[in-house]
């Protein structure tokens, strides 16, 4: 059940693109963020606050870091949706299937097969291809790159500690450390202020409490089940949802260079993986039967 449940997930975070990028267009970008995981760390506190003190300092510290790289993520995401196209942004993000081999090797000395770099080198074409696309900004596309490496590093990492630790108590931890972070950003630049609109206010409520408590909650309890280089690869469903979106909700035009680039970044995360991509396809064959 972890493989679907990811999936499913990705599915939320691929619309979310779409709320966000309206609603930092009239919200403050790390205000925005700051309100987000507040609105995450209330929605688990109620089942998680008394669950906290079986992580132990380790736990709680473990914790902290994966929520504070989770800020710097999603920063960097954001910072970058505001400057490209949704479409490019959510392929982009779609990278870390391919970066999270890659980190595995700095980190803990994983091997990577030789298809795996095939699968960076045609991804990285993409990405170049993609880059050139006048829509969207070279900056902002290199922005949502680096977001996609803090992923990587949060999934890897998340590997280590999920089966350790109550995965409730652990994701408030980790939405309680993102909150602060972003929330310290936000008063440095004096950005915060009560969001006013269903724009706004709609994005924060579905980011908060679905893409971050309950998207997070489920990433922690399936990386108990599964490994990371899985977990990954069940993310590649996310661009795809994210350019359905951007088509249909944000009226992105790519060009066929664009679409070329997205294309190319998709083909190289299925080969970074294949015994992953072939366990997802077993995931979906019922479904497109």
């Amino acid at each position: 059940m972890a493989l679907p449940a990811l999936i499913a997930m990705t599915a939320i975070w691929g619309v979310t693109f779409v709320q966000v990028k309206d609603a930092v267009a009239l919200y403050p970008l790390f205000a925005f963020l700051a309100v987000r995981f507040a609105i995450a760390t209330l929605t688990l506190a109620v089942p998680g606050t008394r669950r906290v003190r079986s992580l132990g300092s380790p736990g709680i510290a473990a914790g902290a870091l994966l929520g504070l790289l989770l800020a710097a993520g999603y920063a960097l995401q954001t910072a970058g949706l505001e400057r490209t196209t949704v479409s490019g942004t959510g392929f982009i993000t779609g990278m870390y299937v391919v970066l999270t081999p890659l980190i595995a090797l700095a980190f803990f000395r994983s091997r990577i097969a030789a298809v795996t770099w095939a699968g960076v080198t045609v991804s990285t074409v993409g990405l170049a291809l993609l880059s050139g696309v006048h829509a969207g900004s070279v900056v902002g596309d290199l922005l949502v790159l680096a977001a996609a490496a803090v992923y990587s590093l949060q999934i890897v990492l998340m590997e280590r500690f999920a089966p350790r630790y109550d995965a409730v108590a652990f994701t408030l931890v980790e939405m309680a450390a993102a909150c602060t972070g972003l929330g310290v950003v936000a008063l440095a630049r004096s950005e915060l202020g009560v969001p006013h609109g269903w724009t706004v206010w709609g994005a924060l409520l579905v980011t908060g409490v679905f893409a971050s408590a309950l998207g997070f909650l489920v990433q922690t309890w399936a990386q108990q089940r599964t490994s990371a280089t899985r977990t990954a690869l069940a993310f590649t469903m996310e661009p795809v949802f994210a350019a359905l979106f951007g088509i249909t909700l944000a009226g992105d035009r790519l060009g066929a260079l664009g679409w070329t680039g997205c294309a190319a970044i998709m083909v190289g995360i299925l080969l970074a993986e294949p015994a992953a991509a072939e366990a997802l396809r077993r995931v979906l064959r019922p479904a497109e039967s």
